[in-house]
């Protein structure tokens, strides 16, 4: 199988979520070639393969329009069985323009490979799906986080400048940063966040009180958040926030791949929750088997006496 790889280009970096494109062929046990639109004399992917290169300053930093068509003149040329994006704001908009072209199969917010199928979620994280495309080429998104690389990555590209002036009706002004709401969960030590195993909107409060015992701020998944439980600021996830703390409590919260790619920097990772099987116990430091109704205010308690 050989499966073309697009990597990012932002604000004049090269986005470092290629190297999870690089683990998803890994995985499927692919050769791989890859595409971007960057700046020829800037950084490029450590890559040990055939890189096809856009000039930014002629194929525009953001334009689908164009971009599709350097790729589809790259996929005329490579002929791959699969072409592979992040499930960024750049895929979401990309995958589907090139799927319609390919009369292409397109599979979204791809989480894991199992015995060489594709899982993806569905239901808002809660669900997952195994699919198998049966067309010659399919168009796949991965979900951030999903596959980590084991090994930084090496090696040096082969380039191959791929032309074409920008066109079409997009124009690129620039970029807003959203203004934080209420809390900015991205300078936090601490944070302690509330999951789905918190029960009921009550019991968030005791999340509240111990991330204050700490000294911290409080946030949640995703679940919570769609169950108004908790204001979507303090979300922790793909869709909410990435933060790197030096302490980050999980208060029954699973473990789904889209909030551990939002968490996953924590420098220390305390998880409780009552099943012992529950997948954020893979990133734990600290795994505690306990209802956090009792755990909660009894840990909150002894730090209010220190």
């Amino acid at each position: 199988m050989k499966i073309l790889l697009v990597a990012e280009y932002r604000q004049g970096k090269l986005l470092d979520n290629y190297t999870e494109l690089l683990a998803f062929a890994g995985i499927m046990g692919a050769e791989s070639v890859m595409f971007t639109v960057a700046e020829a004399a800037g950084a490029l992917p450590n890559f040990d393969g055939r890189l096809y290169l856009a000039e930014v300053s002629q194929a525009g930093e953001y334009n689908p329009e164009t971009h599709r068509q350097l790729l589809l003149d790259v996929v005329e040329m490579e002929q791959p069985e699969m072409i592979v994006l992040s499930h960024s704001s750049y895929g979401w908009d990309l995958a589907p323009r090139l799927a319609v072209a390919l009369r292409a199969a397109q599979i979204s917010e791809v989480v894991a490979v199992e015995d060489g199928q594709l899982v993806a979620s569905m239901c808002n994280g809660k669900l997952r799906r195994t699919l198998k495309s049966r067309g010659k080429i399919t168009v796949v998104t991965t979900q951030a986080g999903a596959f980590s690389p084991t090994d930084a990555a090496t090696g040096a590209p082969t380039v191959i400048p791929v032309g074409g002036a920008a066109s079409g009706k997009v124009k690129l002004l620039g970029y807003e940063t959203a203004k934080p709401g209420g809390v900015d969960l991205a300078r936090a030590e601490v944070i302690v966040s509330a999951g789905r195993g918190v029960g009921k909107p009550e019991n968030v409060a005791m999340v509240a009180n111990l991330a204050k015992a700490l000294g911290g701020e409080y946030g949640a998944s995703r679940p919570v958040v769609d169950s108004l439980w908790v204001e979507h600021n303090r979300q922790v996830g793909t869709t909410g926030h990435t933060v790197a703390p030096k302490l980050y409590i999980a208060c029954g919260i699973s473990g789904a791949v889209q909030h551990l790619a939002g968490m996953k920097k924590s420098e220390f990772v305390v998880a409780i929750n009552t099943d012992r099987d529950a997948p954020i116990g893979d990133v734990a430091d600290v795994f505690a088997v306990a209802d956090l109704k009792q755990l909660l205010p009894i840990l909150t308690e002894k730090l209010q006496a220190l």
